[in-house]
């Protein structure tokens, strides 16, 4: 029963991150107002709405206007739902006490921030600042819920999680901005590097960090050869970070079982 309600709220935020990708970039109220078509502006009705079987049916067309529907926008809705069941699954902190249950709930705000994040920036190579200040002023929290959920919390430990942690990975990616003045690394990618490092602590860091460039590489390196890209392409480094985030945050603890 929990999967299923999970992978229902997964859904509906899911169809959320693609409204609240747009409305940033548009600059509209995402509170209050209606959701409507991104081409002809109409206000979509309730039977538009529905996470996935809507852009099926419609098949991928605006029911208005009939302009094309991105297939990103189904693939963000379903993605979301398997995180949040695949997060429950795999969460890392036994949810017996408030504080591993409230990081839990952080953890799936989260998924639909940085979600919105991915998107946005696999549109138009933004990170929006808003949404990492909020990320940020969020861990704070989080990590303090985190350690006390493993009877950790102190001021010494909470304060070498937030500075070590997040100079692990903000850290070297502000460094890598500066030397290559902006051209390896954004400064969105440095600060939500930094909100990624002090969640994770500096070990997480790294393997984040180790994790990010082989997804990159990995990903890229065919398009590279087959042409797609040339070598001056600029790419946006968020997505690859967010997976690599994703991944390190659920499966981190069983990273030794890779290793010698």
């Amino acid at each position: 029963m929990i999967y299923c309600i999970l992978a229902v709220f997964g859904l509906i935020f899911g169809s959320f991150v693609t409204a609240l990708t747009w409305r940033l970039h548009e600059k509209l109220d995402f509170v209050t107002g209606r959701s409507q078509c991104e081409h002809c502006g109409h206000t979509l009705a309730a039977i538009d709405l529905v996470p996935i079987m809507s852009w099926a049916i419609l098949r991928g067309r605006c029911r208005y206007c009939k302009a094309s529907i991105s297939w990103q926008n189904p693939a963000i809705e379903a993605s979301v739902a398997i995180a949040f069941v695949l997060s429950y699954l795999a969460w890392p902190l036994a949810l017996y006490t408030w504080q591993a249950q409230a990081s839990f709930g952080l953890w799936l705000l989260y998924i639909v921030l940085l979600a919105t994040l991915f998107l946005y920036d696999l549109r138009w190579m933004v990170l929006p600042d808003s949404l990492i200040f909020i990320l940020i002023a969020l861990g704070f929290l989080d990590v303090a819920l985190r350690l006390s959920a493993t009877n950790n919390l102190t001021f010494a430990a909470y304060t070498q999680q937030i500075l070590l942690g997040g100079a692990a990975l903000g850290g070297i990616y502000l460094l890598l901005h500066l030397i290559s003045r902006g051209r390896w690394i954004g400064l969105g990618d440095v600060k939500l590097g930094w909100f990624m490092g002090m969640l994770l602590g500096w070990q997480y860091a790294l393997l984040t960090l180790f994790l990010t460039s082989i997804i990159f590489v990995v990903t890229l390196l065919p398009a590279r050869i087959a042409g797609k890209f040339p070598a001056k392409t600029r790419l946006p480094l968020g997505p690859f970070l967010i997976i690599a985030f994703i991944l390190t945050s659920l499966f981190g603890s069983y990273a030794h079982i890779l290793l010698p």
